[in-house]
């Protein structure tokens, strides 16, 4: 087992290289707009797996995921290959290309938060002419201050059982 610290060593200059080598190596139309995120090694750094974004050429258009993973999927022997050589370990790790959510995740997070805050303006909105449906104390009578602090026409004594006949 390698050292963790290595191995994020390692996960870094991986992602640095493959990155270098989508934009100015291959020349792929399909891995336009591919950026690399993220990186992890397995333990025994045998396995680097390399998360990665698709910016879409316009903003009404729809990235290209499947033909950017076939052209991730097609590269592969050269990025390994520019890995090998970029980093000079012993054994060249295998690379395993993962489609990054978290963008995806924060935009749809960065809507419901736009949701919500309309939805909060709008009750804003709706609250500030409103007034009470009754009045301020609805349980106070006016006039009618008792001292026992009981509601007026309340028994103070305990009925209990006594209506009930022993047999």
């Amino acid at each position: 087992m390698a050292d963790p610290a290595r191995a994020k060593r390692l996960a870094k200059r991986i992602s640095t290289i493959v990155a270098s080598a989508i934009e100015y190596e291959i020349k792929d139309p399909r891995l336009n707009g591919v950026t690399i995120t993220d990186a992890k090694m397995t333990g025994d750094l045998h396995d680097a797996t390399l998360y990665y974004t698709v910016i879409g050429t316009s903003l009404d258009e729809e990235p290209d995921y499947a033909g950017v993973a076939a052209a991730l999927e097609s590269a592969k022997g050269v990025l390994r290959t520019k890995v090998g050589a970029g980093t000079g370990v012993r054994f060249t790790p295998t690379l395993a290309f993962v489609r990054d959510t978290v963008p995806d995740a924060a935009h749809r997070m960065e809507e419901l938060l736009a949701r919500a805050r309309a939805a909060d303006e709008e009750v804003a909105r709706v609250r500030q002419g409103a007034k009470h449906a009754g009045d301020e104390d609805p349980y106070r009578v006016n006039g009618a201050e008792d001292t026992d602090g009981l509601a007026d026409g309340a028994d103070t004594e305990d009925a209990g059982d006594r209506d009930r006949t022993d047999d």
